[in-house]
């Protein structure tokens, strides 16, 4: 089942566009990543799924409703924390919860305040006594005491210390085993990997891959260090097809300014090779088992280099 369906999504505020034929769907129990630096379209498409942007041509659907025309309606069912969390100074978690409650028509207290102790929140502290990080956590409690069918999050792990952006992972983690929807929106690769079931990129307003983690995986380079027989010479070896060099044994002075060669111990750097390799990493190791090298070390795939290629493209 598809909970988001956006087709054709544009908006532009007068000649600046914003986003344009954004294509999405989202379907029940994913937690789904939508990564891409800042000023890319992000928000301009939540704040469009929302209900709070009219689109300028296209649709957007969230349980098979209209966002705009029956944007208030959808909400009572989303959590949602924008990407400016912006609260009142005299609000506390206690007083935040109790309101949602009169909105929501249900008690929404204990299970809120479960919610606060897990984020380390004191129920009682006004907004204007708590640092960015306590209000950012405020903010997720809120948006998600309700145990809403789906969470639409903005840059949510803002001024959040590793441990409470962990114990957000965790929540997510537990509503998609639910079968609730997470729409995760970062800049931040390493936040949406460890997270996402399948990853948006975005690019000056546009869609430039829509695809699921492993498959994003199968396209990224594997960074591979080699590390050859005191006997051994990089000159003689014929490196098979695939593979990408990166770094070689070579003079002194030449070693000292590489970029990659600092990643290499100093006392390694004369027989030391570093490569890159797109696809599957076994013909490699077969014929490296050939080889008779010191050391064959294979890295995970490098998310960080794909993504990189799709901004600067």
């Amino acid at each position: 089942m598809s909970v988001i369906v956006a087709k054709g999504l544009c908006r532009t505020y007068g000649s600046r566009r914003g986003i344009s034929d954004v294509n999405l769907t989202i379907s029940a129990g994913e937690i789904f990543g939508f990564l891409g630096p800042n000023g890319s379209g992000k928000s301009t498409t939540i704040r469009v799924l929302m209900g709070l942007l009219r689109a300028s041509s296209g649709t957007a659907r969230i349980f098979g409703q209209d966002c705009w025309s029956e944007g208030s309606t959808i909400r009572r069912d989303v959590g949602y924390v924008a990407g400016d969390v912006r609260l009142y100074s005299w609000l506390t978690t206690r007083r935040g919860l109790s309101m949602i409650s009169k909105i929501h028509g249900r008690d929404l207290l204990p299970n809120g305040l479960r919610l606060a102790e897990r984020f380390r929140l004191e129920p009682d502290l006004v907004v204007r006594k708590m640092s960015r990080g306590n209000r950012q956590k405020v903010a997720l409690v809120l948006a998600l005491a309700h145990s809403p069918r789906l969470v639409i999050l903005d840059e949510p792990t803002s001024g959040l210390d590793p441990l409470m952006q962990d114990t957000l992972m965790m929540c997510l983690r537990e509503l998609a085993s639910e079968g609730r929807t997470v729409m995760f929106s970062s800049h931040t690769l390493s936040e949406v990997e460890t997270l996402c079931d399948r990853i948006a990129i975005v690019r000056d307003g546009q869609i430039v891959e829509d695809s699921t983690l492993s498959a994003l995986k199968a396209q990224a380079p594997r960074q591979i260090v080699v590390t050859l027989q005191e006997q051994q010479r990089a000159s003689d070896i014929s490196w098979p097809n695939g593979v990408d060099v990166k770094y070689l044994p070579s003079s002194p002075s030449e070693q000292s300014s590489s970029t990659i060669a600092l990643m290499v111990p100093p006392a390694l750097r004369h027989r030391t090779c570093v490569l890159e390799l797109l696809g599957t990493s076994t013909p490699f190791m077969e014929w490296a088992a050939g080889q008779h090298f010191a050391d064959v070390v294979i890295g995970p795939p490098a998310l960080e280099v794909l993504f990189r290629r799709y901004y600067e493209s």
